[in-house]
């Protein structure tokens, strides 16, 4: 009898709580006890708010269960309300990326290194037999641009819209990444591929340099000193290189710049459009801005005796499937390298960058046979492992600003 007396008072005492202060209605004097929401409305912190309305004759039936029933009620609404689960409020299985992600980011990794390594020497392969890179840069972006058009037919990604502001910002972005991909592949076609990415580590020195002097931005003496070695690698395998031309040399140095203004334009032209679709529409304006040098500088070659000459030496069949699957893996490993680095955190990145340049430059000297000099070796292992440090000592900088804005 007590506990009957006990139950039915925090029943009441309960009942009073939630009774609001009446307020007079306009089309009647009705009394309201609880206010009410629609369903689906947003309440604070953004949360859904699955409501109802409440008698006091609901309450007074659901006195025997107490308040700990009432606390369960609204989390089994919102556990049937999440997407991850069903009517009932069970939750759906765990996929294999949701239950095994650094399997899948490992992946990730291995398929980006592979495409990459398959593209520099596939690359390689069709300059020993057809030396006309600015062509051949015209075939990587307009594969890859026939790749993104049946992308969006089917729907995989679905394309994001694209208007007059947007593509005034991606012009310079664009611009800078048909420069920087032309002049690579012209050195790719001078010197030994080993040699052009050993230039090519340079390109965190200009990313410092130009964030200095041009953006303004303070450079610590940490990343100036970390840069020191990476320099030094560079010089010593340069003077050393077997292959070593000063086109080639000059055109990996003018990639490095333009990579580092396409930084920086891409630091202006921020937009919420995803990966996939950005790098997209790069490649469609890259491709056209490619296609006026390629015409007026090899056009009177190619029609000449540039293709005759390279259907003679590997038929017209292996000549078309080369350059479409060094095209192919222009594109793949572009957009998984994008797809991999959004996936894991900076420091990461950097690691992944660095060991990418060691793979490509390790399978090209094995691949091709290229013979070098134990300084030009000395020297490419010295620029690689500043260029770790660099990335290690940025990537821990970077780490540390996001947690302090975090904070």
């Amino acid at each position: 009898m007590e506990s009957r007396v006990l139950s039915r008072a925090s029943t009441f005492a309960s009942l009073s709580q939630l009774r609001k202060p009446p307020r007079e209605n306009n089309n009647n004097n009705s009394v309201s006890f609880v206010s009410v929401r629609p369903i689906g409305a947003v309440g604070e912190g953004g949360n859904l708010i699955w409501g109802r309305q409440l008698r006091p004759a609901l309450l007074l039936e659901s006195s025997l269960a107490g308040k700990q029933r009432e606390s369960v009620k609204p989390c089994l609404a919102a556990a049937s309300s999440s997407p991850g689960s069903d009517s009932a409020g069970e939750a759906k299985p765990v996929g294999f990326i949701e239950k095994y992600p650094a399997l899948v980011t490992g992946f990730f990794f291995f398929m980006w290194y592979f495409l990459n390594v398959i593209f520099n020497i596939l690359n390689k392969k069709i300059y020993n037999y057809f030396p006309y890179p600015y062509f051949v840069s015209v075939v990587h972006l307009f594969v890859g641009v026939v790749y993104c058009l049946v992308s969006w037919a089917v729907g995989l990604p679905k394309r994001a819209p694209m208007d007059s502001n947007l593509l005034k910002l991606l012009f310079p972005v664009a611009v800078c990444h048909a420069l920087g991909h032309v002049t690579s592949n012209v050195s790719f076609a001078a010197v030994a591929v080993s040699f052009t990415h050993t230039i090519k580590a340079l390109e965190p020195f200009f990313n410092a340099a130009a964030s200095q002097f041009i953006l303004g931005q303070s450079i610590p003496i940490t990343l100036w000193l970390s840069l020191a070695p990476v320099v030094l690698g560079v010089s010593m395998a340069s003077l050393t290189e077997l292959s070593f031309n000063w086109v080639g040399f000059i055109s990996a140095m003018i990639s490095n710049i333009s990579f580092t203004y396409r930084s920086i334009y891409s630091k202006k032209a921020m937009t919420d459009m995803d990966s996939t679709n950005l790098y997209a529409y790069i490649s469609i304006i890259a491709l056209f801005v490619c296609i006026p040098p390629a015409i007026i500088l090899e056009g009177p070659k190619l029609m000449k005796h540039g293709f005759g000459d390279a259907i003679t030496k590997v038929g017209l069949t292996k000549f078309i499937t080369d350059l479409f699957w060094v095209g192919m893996f222009y594109h793949l490993y572009n957009q998984l390298a994008t797809n991999t680095l959004e996936r894991v955190a900076p420091l990461t990145h950097a690691v992944g960058n660095v060991l990418k340049r060691v793979f490509v430059i390790g399978f090209s000297i094995i691949v091709f046979g290229n013979k070098i000099s134990t300084q030009t070796g000395i020297g490419t292992a010295i620029a690689i492992a500043g260029v770790a440090i660099y990335s290690y000592i940025k990537a821990k900088m970077e780490e540390e600003k996001r947690q302090a804005k975090a904070a």
